[in-house]
């Protein structure tokens, strides 16, 4: 599997003949580097954890673009689908869909999702999750992306139902887990995901500017932890 991260939460997934973007935040992404179209050029599918802007960011002009289909929880599919998306299959908390190449399941997280309009009318979005990708090729790593979120025991759980093998890990406090509590998910909850992502860090001032404390709170587990640079593919 090639993944990139475009910085904050937004990540590019290719495997077979699927392109999946994950809350493709682009467009006022301060660390995001390159084009919309570069990044998602071939997009099969969109996959978002909840309804915040710097989440669902560009979904609605990609799958115009590229005929993406989307893949979110059941109001969030029906908003965007107001806006023009054509293809969706909404979903919800603890179920999960058939994508042909994989398959796409929604957990729990603790955060919001809402969406404030021109008159100020803020708009509720239905629930935050996180979500797993599995790929039927067993030879590809299934995928944990938290969304927003704090830490929480059940995330045990998740790691027993899926045993994801790449986990996407929020740690840039004050609207998600802060270093403290993303080590303690992954030391304590998540301890057989060999590769962890952190992200939700270093586009706005008022997070955390970088992955730093995070990796001390990781301690003789830093090892698990990769660091790639927005646009920068790698393989897993």
């Amino acid at each position: 599997m090639k993944i990139t991260w475009f910085g904050h939460s937004a990540y590019r997934l290719e495997f077979g003949s699927a392109v999946v973007l994950i809350d493709p935040f682009l467009t006022g992404n301060s660390t995001f580097k390159g084009t919309v179209e570069e990044a998602s050029r071939g997009a099969t599918h969109i996959v978002l954890t909840h309804g915040h802007g710097d989440h669902v960011g560009d979904t609605v002009a990609i799958a115009k673009a590229t005929g993406a289909k989307l893949v979110t929880n059941f109001e969030l599919c029906q908003h965007l689908a107001r806006k023009g998306v054509e293809k969706t299959d909404p979903m919800n908390t603890g179920g999960t869909t058939d994508q042909g190449e994989f398959t796409v399941s929604m957990t729990i997280a603790f955060h919001s999702s809402s969406e404030m309009d021109e008159n100020g009318v803020t708009h509720n979005l239905g629930l935050p999750n996180g979500v797993v990708i599995t790929p039927r090729d067993a030879a590809q790593p299934t995928v944990y992306h938290m969304g927003d979120t704090d830490v929480f025991s059940d995330m045990a759980l998740i790691g027993e139902l899926y045993r994801p093998k790449v986990a996407m890990v929020p740690m840039g406090d004050r609207f998600t887990m802060g270093a403290r509590g993303a080590a303690l998910a992954m030391r304590r909850f998540l301890p057989d995901v060999p590769v962890i992502l952190p992200c939700h860090f270093g586009t706005f001032p008022i997070i955390a500017p970088s992955a730093d404390a995070f990796l001390r709170e990781m301690g003789d587990q830093a090892a698990r932890v990769r660091l790639p640079k927005p646009g920068e593919a790698f393989e897993v």
